[in-house]
């Protein structure tokens, strides 16, 4: 009886501190903050140069500078970036990490890590939509698979 109760109380534990390390991180996203891996603004490409440099490999390591869109609510586990007037990236943090919290948006940031373009299902959009609290009928609207360029940041500096 002893074990179970024991037992019970090692998963409790675990559940809480994974319950409370899922959180974005505290404070303001202000400039010269950095999240991840320790990156710096030097020898970064424009956003809007991205695309361009996917048509020539599926994947490219690369430092990018952007303006921040919109971040996960729930914990900060993701983030939207501009590219260009038409074109947004999805940003997802290298092996769960780091977070970001949720006043990035908005800020400009240089983002170091992979990028790739990758046809993300409806279901997982949804699940975006979701966490970014959009309404409803906007989550409802999602009826097709989206090609995006996406990033797997290793680290992220706000400069902006």
């Amino acid at each position: 009886m002893k074990i179970v109760a024991i037992k019970t109380v090692v998963l409790v534990l675990a559940l809480i501190s994974l319950a409370a390390g899922a959180q974005p991180p505290a404070g303001k996203a202000m400039p010269g903050t950095i999240y991840g891996a320790k990156t710096d603004k030097s020898n970064f490409v424009e956003a809007i140069k991205i695309p361009e440099m996917l048509k020539e490999k599926d994947t490219i390591s690369v430092k990018v500078k952007a303006k921040v869109l919109d971040a996960c609510a729930a914990k900060g586990c993701w983030m939207t970036l501009k590219i260009n007037d038409t074109t947004e990236a999805m940003v997802k943090m290298k092996d769960y990490g780091f977070f970001v919290p949720q006043d990035i948006i908005g800020k400009t940031v240089v983002v170091e890590g992979k990028s790739y373009i990758k046809t993300t299902s409806v279901s997982e959009l949804k699940h975006y939509a979701e966490d970014a609290k959009k309404p409803q009928a906007e989550i409802d609207a999602i009826t097709r698979p989206e090609k995006q360029v996406r990033f797997m940041a290793r680290g992220i500096l706000v400069v902006e």
